[in-house]
């Protein structure tokens, strides 16, 4: 370890920060000066880290407890921007056209660097803390990456957790659920084929701006029709490509969008039906079809043990002054759940506030008021997890 010469950050400090990482947002494996800038603050903080991880951008940093032996953790922040062209207006808005922090990754990033920093001060725990600093969060699977890589063999850990921030929940409050936190995410593009024709000549070609249609509608049958009505899935068709006259009927048509659900048999049994239900139409109209079906994240699974853990935690954060423990999961997406899948743990929501732009959206901005509380947590996490604190 090299001689610790930060001071515990204060909200200035990591204002500081976090606005240095919004203004330079990089995207999924692309995070090289996002990366460098990590690792100067947890050099400067005395903690030994390995750069390189995760595609080349993840950076993981270990720091041992004075009290000796124990358990290990991971806590983990994402580190990657989004292909938006922001609209906040803020002083500190993107400089990097087309791309922003849109997800409030750089909070992220910032809070867990500032509980490194301050943890390294003053390490008075048992066992050993690993902050894992993700890349590519944002529908590339960077967990999955970290998790293939050998995460959790080169850093051996009893349990891994993981936060958001939450916009439409007020700052101070806080999620914990128990078992669902997030959806499973599978993508889809989708080519039928046939025959173009003159507009007022139908009959001469085949239509595959007819057959869409029907498909679009046909599919959410599986959702309205094959879906237990105890369980929830979500289909959304996003895009539709085709044609370029008034009166043409094209060749062909291009769908896309995704399929989302909790239960991983149901999520089997959609994929197949959504498969079905395609060779079935592409039949009847006599059309071609091209179908690519990818599933991109499971379901994000937290292990109750470890939600309750959470709870107990925020608890003794002195700015948060409500936890949900009946808040319905989102069906949003997060790779996370690979390394949930990978190791037990629990994955929580810190409100961004009622007013807040939502993620994804070229007005969000990640308020600066959240980063002591969410950084605040992550020590509590520890301390309570690695023998300082008794046990709930």
């Amino acid at each position: 370890m090299t001689q610790n010469t930060s001071s515990i950050p204060d909200a200035d400090t990591l204002r500081a920060w976090r606005h240095d990482l919004h203004r330079h947002p990089e995207t999924a494996f692309d995070e090289h000066r996002t990366s460098r800038r990590i690792a100067e603050i947890l050099s400067q903080a005395g903690l030994d880290f390995v750069e390189g991880l995760g595609g080349g951008t993840g950076i993981v940093a270990t720091l041992e407890g004075r009290r000796g032996p124990g358990r290990s953790i991971g806590l983990r922040a994402d580190i990657d921007a989004l292909d938006v062209c922001e609209a906040s207006g803020v002083a500190h808005a993107s400089q990097t056209p087309g791309k922003m922090h849109a997800c409030g990754h750089d909070g992220h990033t910032t809070m867990l660097l500032g509980a490194a920093c301050q943890l390294a001060r003053d390490p008075d725990f048992a066992g050993r803390v690993h902050f894992i600093f993700q890349p590519a969060e944002e529908s590339e699977g960077g967990g999955r990456v970290m998790v293939e890589e050998g995460l959790f063999e080169r850093f051996p850990m009893e349990a891994v957790y993981g936060l958001h921030n939450w916009p439409g929940l007020a700052l101070g409050e806080a999620a914990v659920h128990d078992t669902a936190v997030m959806a499973a995410f599978d993508v889809f593009t989708l080519t039928l084929e046939g025959k173009g024709c003159h507009a007022a000549m139908p009959h001469l070609g085949t239509d595959v701006i007819l057959a869409a249609c029907q498909l679009v509608n046909q599919l959410q049958g599986l959702v309205s029709r094959e879906t237990p009505a105890h369980q929830t899935a979500v289909l959304s068709v996003t895009q539709f490509h085709a044609g370029d006259a008034f009166n043409v009927i094209p060749e062909s048509v291009e769908l896309r969008g995704t399929l989302r659900c909790f239960d991983e048999p149901l999520r089997q049994h959609l994929q197949r039906r959504f498969h079905e239900a395609v060779d079935a139409l592409a039949g009847f109209h006599g059309l071609s079809v091209t179908f690519d079906y990818q599933p991109r994240y499971p379901a994000t699974i937290n292990a109750p043990e470890h939600a309750g853990h959470c709870a107990a935690a925020l608890d003794e954060v002195p700015d948060i002054t409500h936890v949900h423990r009946d808040l319905p999961p989102s069906m949003a997406s997060e790779d996370f759940a690979f390394m949930l899948g990978a190791c037990p743990g629990a994955y929580i929501w810190l409100g961004n506030g009622e007013d807040s732009a939502a993620l994804h959206n070229p007005h969000y901005d990640f308020d600066d008021r959240l980063t002591p509380i969410g950084m605040s947590y992550w020590v509590r996490l520890v301390k309570r997890l690695l023998d300082q604190l008794p046990a709930a």
